[in-house]
């Protein structure tokens, strides 16, 4: 049986994790805690046991105090596993680009982000493959919902583009990676978008009024730092080497695709008996 150990079950591990889970693997995960049945980070043996045990093991786990907390603490055990070895990284790598594309030849440590890209050089000094993520979107983390909270904003920066990806397509992107060889791999759509027009579109899918426009004043020191870097991600590599594609490979695509979910059937139009997945 593939045995994948997951350290830090986030938003996107965890669907990796329910994924494969689904598909009769047997995953454990790591938390700070022990919650749910999972290993407390901690606890040293019991992780080592899980890494002698691993036919897979995959990092979501963000850098610390300007170091990758598994590397320092699990590091020389990472080294002596034959398992296949993932971490889930960021484009913010990159740093700025000044609205450039930008593929994973690219140099990387000169952002925002210079930990995530000493964390995301070392998992690759180590043979692991590198997933740089863009901005993640998906069911219950959308701008969906941020228009729905109230919480959404557009800002007044022309020529400003982000990258991002429906969680879905980096979850696939992520178990394409286990056919593939050590390496970067960028996993995001084909649209890179103006923060602004993916706002109003949702918006305009929940027909409300777009969001009101904010200056770069009105936002967090790490939201200024945010709007501080403009690059394209370029996903070719991906496509090339993983034979992957997003299924929702633009914003409209996948808000739409998450809009349908979310939004009541009309009474009209409803099914006279329904099933209800509790699951």
């Amino acid at each position: 049986m593939s045995r994948l150990l997951v350290f830090g079950l986030g938003y996107t591990a965890s669907l990796v994790a329910e994924r494969l889970t689904a598909d009769g693997w047997h995953v454990v995960g790591t938390t700070r805690d022990g919650r749910d049945g999972t290993i407390r980070f901690d606890d040293s043996d019991a992780v080592a046991a899980e890494i002698a045990a691993a036919t897979h093991i995959l990092s979501s786990v963000p850098p610390e105090h300007e170091a990758d907390p598994v590397l320092v603490r699990y590091g020389p055990l990472l080294l002596r596993s034959r398992a296949w070895l993932g971490y889930l990284s960021s484009t913010g790598v990159y740093g700025d680009a000044g609205g450039a594309w930008v593929d994973e030849t690219a140099p990387i440590g000169g952002g925002r982000r210079s930990a995530r890209a000493a964390a995301d050089a070392d998992w690759l000094a180590i043979g692991a493959r590198t997933f740089r993520l863009p901005g993640i979107y998906g069911p219950g983390r959308s701008p969906l919902d941020r228009v729905r909270e109230g919480k959404a904003h557009r800002i007044d920066c022309p020529g400003q583009v982000f990258s991002r990806a429906h969680v879905d397509d980096i979850v696939s992107g992520v178990i394409a990676g286990m056919d593939a060889p050590a390496g970067a791999y960028n996993i995001a759509d084909d649209l890179p978008a103006s923060q602004n027009d993916v706002a109003a579109f949702a918006a305009m899918l929940l027909g409300l009024p777009a969001p009101p426009f904010v200056t770069l004043d009105d936002l967090s020191a790490m939201g200024r730092g945010f709007y501080r870097e403009n690059r394209r991600v370029a996903n070719g590599k991906a496509k090339r080497v993983l034979g992957w594609a997003p299924v929702w490979p633009d914003y409209r695509a996948g808000l739409r695709a998450l809009n349908a979910v979310t939004s009541p059937i009309p009474a009209s139009t409803a099914p006279a008996t329904a099933s209800v997945d509790q699951r």
